[in-house]
């Protein structure tokens, strides 16, 4: 496959422009007059310039380099990191032809060991960003951080695409996990769909009660959709849907940390930026590269193994009265994060997924002889 063929360099401007040496452009391989080589990269950014899926698009193809730019200009953490642009993906003729181009580009990626960042664009592109996952023959599971339930029945795809994500056949979605909603913005109807589907859903003001607890269900995540308008307009005024209501920003890269720290995630994506309704220092292109940044940097502060019989881990064993009769909890010592396991059958497709990550909340829980929601949300999933 050439993947060069699938994306436009980075504009000449952004290359031109004076970087201080300790600035992240001087960490990465950059795709200007010539494709970068691509070998021992551990991460990708492409860019998106794809705004035919809303209604609201005065300037979405703008989004990716303003992005850029911001991320450009950012310091280098402290880790020693492998990172490539690729610069933006070229949009297809037709929207659903961007999807498929996606699709490819994240399936060459992700089978190169290569994690793609996705940035820019309307976030409906996360359903191609999902399609590169269908040819690897495994059950995936989706974490959808919005303000909004994205599963209208009619109207624009950027309104619709967590629907077709959900409907789509051949089906590969383990689970779905859906953070930050906010009632006000979102049918009952919907929430409802979630729940008989026993699909995890966060509101805003639960994960305000206790933020620390959704970590584990995005530790759970094999990929990530970000949509802007999830963080107030205050400090994301140029989300494609801003809200005055929402996560703040310093909440964003926190997300974005755990995120990155997920051993097993293997796409990112940061989408719905819309540089016409930005304030004049580009404040949200400025959040986004933050985010970007934190990711990057959880990604290159990865601990774990998650080789449960291995010496890196703690065995917990609690004992009950009811059935089950005992639940099995493992620690680790390099992160202090802790999993669950959920029984099963050896033949079950769901092998992979049998033990699940939690909190010590869950594992406190256990010790007062009551049986955490999320084992039993786990074994409802996996039977």
């Amino acid at each position: 496959m050439n993947i060069q063929s699938f994306f436009d360099p980075v504009p000449e401007y952004l290359l031109q422009k004076s970087y201080s040496e300790n600035t992240l452009f001087h960490q990465m391989k950059v795709y200007g007059k010539d494709f970068p080589d691509l070998k021992e990269v551990k991460i990708a950014l492409v860019g998106l310039k794809e705004s035919r899926g809303t209604a609201r698009a005065e300037s979405v193809s703008r989004g990716s380099s303003e992005i850029r730019e911001k991320l450009y200009e950012l310091k280098k953490g402290p880790n020693a990191i492998r990172l490539v642009d690729l610069g933006d993906l070229i949009s297809g003729e037709t929207l659903n032809d961007t999807y498929q181009n996606l699709r490819q580009v994240g399936e060459y990626l992700m089978k190169q060991q290569i994690l793609p960042i996705y940035f820019g664009g309307t976030h409906d592109l996360d359903y191609g960003q999902y399609l590169s996952y269908q040819k690897m023959k495994k059950l995936v599971s989706l974490v959808n951080v919005d303000s909004k339930i994205d599963m209208e029945e009619v109207g624009k795809e950027d309104t619709r695409h967590t629907q077709e994500i959900v409907l789509h056949q051949p089906n590969f979605l383990f689970s779905y996990t859906h953070l930050a909603y906010q009632s006000f913005l979102v049918d009952p109807s919907l929430v409802n769909v979630l729940e008989k589907l026993y699909f995890d859903h966060v509101r805003l003001g639960q994960i305000r009660d206790k933020f620390t607890e959704i970590e584990p269900l995005i530790r759970d995540a094999d990929l990530l959709s970000f949509d802007l308008s999830a963080i107030q307009s205050a400090d994301a005024p140029g989300a494609v849907d801003a809200q005055p209501f929402g996560l703040s920003g310093e909440e964003a890269c926190q997300i974005s940390w755990f995120a990155g720290t997920n051993e097993k995630l293997s796409s990112f994506g940061l989408y719905g930026y819309d540089p016409y309704f930005d304030d004049p220092n580009n404040k949200t292109a400025k959040v986004a590269a933050v985010m970007i940044w934190y990711f990057i940097e959880g990604f290159y502060s990865r601990k774990d193994s998650l080789s449960f019989k291995s010496s890196d881990y703690i065995k917990y064993t609690v004992s009950l009265d009811t059935k089950p009769n005992s639940l099995v909890f493992y620690k680790s010592k390099r992160s202090g994060k802790w999993w669950m396991e959920i029984p099963h059958n050896e033949s079950d497709r769901f092998d992979r997924v049998s033990t699940v990550p939690c909190s010590y909340a869950d594992y406190q829980m256990a010790q007062k002889g009551e049986i955490p929601e999320r084992w039993i949300n786990s074994q409802i999933k996996l039977f």
